[in-house]
């Protein structure tokens, strides 16, 4: 996932973040989550200076509120950023990257995951690096004071001056050889900084001895600074490696490889035992192992923050527990909140690993907590693509909906970059192979334990499936139906199996649930003698080709209407591109003075790719408003109309009219806005509903006509908390577990069509209904002008109240309903689980919000803007 999107909200106008990376900092033993984002700033005189920015961040990010800023490291002459290996770790390809980042007062080092998003972040900062033309002003990154706080004057002003910023470390001379002095994952320059102890530079190592350094179950890491060099394929390579698909079976054979497949909920507990019964009790030991844990932390910590100590202690427990008998090489970790994922494989093995990408999507509340949704590894193995997914989905036996909802999210938005940069990403469904396992949490209904155990026994699985809900899943079915009888089940081997349903934790109060399979994979292993034949063969023929020819295509439909458009819900036109007998790479280009191809609210999957000739390809057009869009069309300032332009490589243009119609919603409206609409904003003219969404926002009743007919709420709003007032006051962790989609659309519709008796949802649908609601408000519940002073005031429970009376009518007739309400679910707070903390960190970031374009504040102040929220639920009526 793109995570430079939540670095850009953090930037001021003009600052742009060109790329992002999400990395481990590595300060001796311990290890911190941060996300690098690399900033390029514009100067008016012209030219332009880059920064790194360092920030801390919970969860995956996705908007500004996930991250603080953390630290700014200027692209200056004595800046470098190089591959190292720390002493002790080997190489196998497709493992974390560490790198060291030096300037002549910082030194640091950071693992990156290994894929294309790390190679292109790495390749844009060398582009970044200044020049050493003794000509060229020095930088002087004045820029970046608009970003320091306070607390950071002192520090700053060390080594803020040009001078310590573009000084050759220990007055070396600067070698002007090369374009930035110093390479980056290249070789070192002359005046290079020395490395820390226990660092020493890739190249340094002899393939010998990172083979003695090899010792059996240890962990080791691989050499890809070749791979993170290599250039994205041209034309021809594309071609070649298109036809190598084709004639695939001409130089590969099948070879079995035994993969060890375990997953293990943990219920948050931390290791108490050895692994190696589990890991290892099979005599035979595996040539791979994919290791899932689920629930890995259920503090409360760890699901409103990113980093947890669970993390490194299951990690150290499972290397420490591999087979004794082989060698093996972690290639990945990957997690979320508590669902982790870990990929190794054994040594001789290692050299064929490649591709590897790792990503997450989480499926929780608002479809991004990561208490609920998947991780996944792709990689390929020899010439097999094999995708690893470990999910942990929606619990509740009744849940099966949500379930299956969570599965197409991970199925959908689960998306891997390719090593061509010019390729669409991958999806799930694009391998040879896809391992599924997990928390499934599908259960056998209407069957009591006692026949349950007996079908079990007598191996009858038809007859269980016939009351499995897996069957009304969107998925496949194993050959064994799963099932749990208590805390410590394992599972009975399994042939070879592309989906590995699990139920989750056994009966209340069972510990945690241990599951596994060993099965043989069929891959395809590539006969170097006759892949070097094929290869010539292709190559020839293409020399044969005419490459002069002018490539043209036909498109199936040229012209798009998408018609009734609402407030998140996916709309979707495709059409064909046909291909001549030329082969061709098309693009969506941006149109003269735009920034991107299409407007916010329009992407095209996929945006780029190749056809070979007379080859076909369908292009979807996705039309999906969000609170980021949904103002200014609500307002008619936007409206449903673009063109896009498809650009054919050494061919012409196609222009593609889009066009259509929103329906307004109460969703992305204006609070003052909606309470002067005594009717549905659908029973509405478009121009009042303008004219209402338009008008600026007053402070005082004035008098006026129009500010006497008003109500005193959103009756949109009142709808909602009555609706969970009247039924959800004592549900079980309310605002912390998802609702269903298709019931969002409907309580959507009732809101806009005012139909407020045919409002019938889930509770949770209601609830995460209310946060959307608040989440899309263009100004929040406390006006972004207040915000500094609530943040001053936090503690200060009367001065709190203060600023609170300064807030426009309506909007602290908002701030007063929704913490009565709020006080009224902690009075039930033994049935529903909630408490002043949990309200506070959920509420605080959708009612104080920071202001649009303005640096966000670090966690400890984020932290005081919860504060601010927890002193009206705790304090008296």
């Amino acid at each position: 996932m793109d995570q430079s999107v939540a670095i850009q909200e953090t930037l001021a106008a003009g600052d742009y973040c060109i790329h992002a990376v999400q990395g481990v900092l590595c300060e001796g033993d311990s290890r911190q989550s941060r996300l690098l984002g690399l900033v390029r700033h514009r100067l008016e005189q012209g030219g332009q200076e880059h920064a790194l920015f360092l920030y801390t961040h919970r969860r995956m990010a996705i908007t500004g509120e996930d991250v603080s800023l953390d630290q700014m490291v200027p692209l200056s002459r004595d800046f470098s950023l190089e591959e190292v290996s720390p002493d002790g770790e080997l190489y196998i390809l497709g493992s974390d990257v560490t790198v060291q980042l030096d300037t002549a007062v910082l030194s640091l080092m950071f693992k990156l995951p290994f894929g294309s998003h790390t190679r292109m972040f790495l390749q844009e900062v060398a582009r970044a690096c200044p020049g050493f033309d003794p000509a060229t002003p020095h930088p002087e990154f004045l820029w970046l004071s608009r970003y320091r706080s306070t607390e950071q004057e002192l520090e700053w002003a060390k080594w803020s001056t040009p001078q310590s910023w573009n000084a050759a470390p220990g007055g070396s001379t600067v070698d002007s050889s090369g374009p930035n002095g110093k390479g980056l994952l290249g070789e070192q320059g002359s005046w290079a900084q020395e490395k820390p102890d226990g660092v020493s530079t890739r190249q340094n190592k002899s393939k010998s001895e990172i083979t003695d350094m090899v010792s059996s179950s240890t962990i080791t890491v691989a050499d890809k600074a070749h791979i993170l060099s290599v250039q994205k394929f041209g034309l021809r390579d594309t071609l070649v490696k298109s036809h190598l698909v084709q004639k695939e079976e001409d130089y590969t054979y099948i070879q079995n490889f035994r993969f060890f497949v375990g997953t293990y909920n943990v219920n948050g507990q931390s290791p108490k035992e050895c692994l190696q019964p589990w890991l290892s009790h099979d005599l035979q030991a595996p040539d791979v192992y994919c290791v899932r844990f689920q629930e890995l932390d259920l503090s409360k910590e760890a699901f409103f923050f990113h980093d947890t100590p669970k993390e490194e202690e299951w990690f150290k427990a499972v290397s420490d527990s591999l087979h004794p008998s082989a060698k093996y090489a972690k290639v990945k970790l990957i997690r979320l909140v508590g669902i982790m994922l870990l990929l190794y494989v054994r040594q001789e093995h290692a050299a064929h690993i490649s591709e590897v990408e790792a990503e997450t999507v989480g499926t929780g509340i608002m479809g991004r907590m990561g208490n609920k949704g998947g991780v996944a590894i792709r990689f390929r193995l020899h010439n097999t693509s094999i995708c690893v997914v470990n999910s942990h989905l929606a619990a509740h036996p009744m849940e099966y909906e949500r379930r299956n909802q969570d599965y197409r999210d991970i199925c959908s938005r689960m998306q891997f970059c390719q090593v061509d940069p010019s390729l669409p990403p991958l999806t799930i469904s694009k391998h040879d192979v896809i391992l599924w396992l997990g928390d499934l949490n599908y259960r056998i209904e209407e069957l009591d334990m006692e026949k349950v155990k007996q079908l079990i026994e007598e191996k009858a699985f038809q007859a269980l499936y016939a009351y499995d809900q897996v069957q009304m899943a969107p998925c496949a079915l194993c050959r064994q139906p799963p099932c749990l009888m208590g805390a410590r089940t394992h599972r009975a081997p399994l042939s070879q199996l592309s989906l590995l349903p699990w139920c989750g934790r056994g009966p209340r109060g069972a510990g945690a649930v241990q599951g596994i399979s060993l099965f043989h994979l069929h891959v395809r292993v590539v006969n170097e003698e006759l892949y070097r034949k094929t290869l010539e063969e292709i190559v020839r023929s293409l020399d044969k080709m005419e490459n002069a020819n002018i490539p043209s295509v036909s498109l199936s439909k040229r012209e798009f209407c998408f018609q009734n458009v609402k407030y998140m819900q996916l709309h979707v036109e495709s059409f064909t591109i046909q291909n001549g007998p030329v082969p061709c790479q098309f693009e969506f280009i941006n149109k003269p003075g735009e920034d991107s191809y299409c407007k916010q609210w329009l992407n095209a999957s996929p945006s780029r790719g190749f056809l070979l000739p007379d080859s076909h390809m369908e292009i979807e057009l996705e039309l999906f408003v969000n609170k980021t869009t949904a103002t200014k069309l609500n307002s008619g300032e936007d409206t449903i109309e673009d063109i896009l332009v498809l650009h054919l490589e050494r061919g012409k243009d196609y222009f593609l009219p889009v066009s259509g119609n929103y329906l307004p919603s109460c969703f992305g409206s204006p609070i003052h806005t909606l309470c002067y609409m005594k009717e549905p904003i659908l029973d509405l003219p478009l121009e009042t509903i303008r004219e209402l969404t338009l008008m600026p926002m007053q402070t005082q009743d004035d008098g006026s006509q129009l500010e006497k007919n008003h109500m005193e709420i959103p009756k949109e709003l009142w709808m909602m908390v009555d609706f969970l007032y009247r039924n959800a006051v004592q549900q079980e962790d309310l605002f912390q577990q998802p609702g269903l989609r298709s019931e969002f659309e409907h309580i959507r519709d009732c809101l806009d069509t005012g139909m407020i008796d045919s409002l019938a949802a889930n509770n949770h649908s209601v609830a995460e209904a209310l946060l959307l609601f608040l989440e899309s408000l263009p100004e929040p519940v406390i006006c972004y002008s207040t915000y500094h002073t609530c943040l001053e005031c936090s503690g200060n429970y009367s001065a709190s109240k203060q600023v609170i009376s300064t807030l426009p009518t309506f909007h602290r007739n908002v701030f007063n309903y929704l913490m009565a309400f709020l006080k009224e679910l902690l009075k039930n707070s033994a049935k529903n689980h909630l408490d002043e903390n949990i309200l506070a960190s959920i509420f605080g970031s959708l009612l104080l919000r920071n202001p649009a374009g303005h640096q966000k504040l670090e966690m400890a102040e984020k932290k005081k803007a919860q504060g601010f929220i927890h002193q009206f639920l705790c304090s008296s009526p």
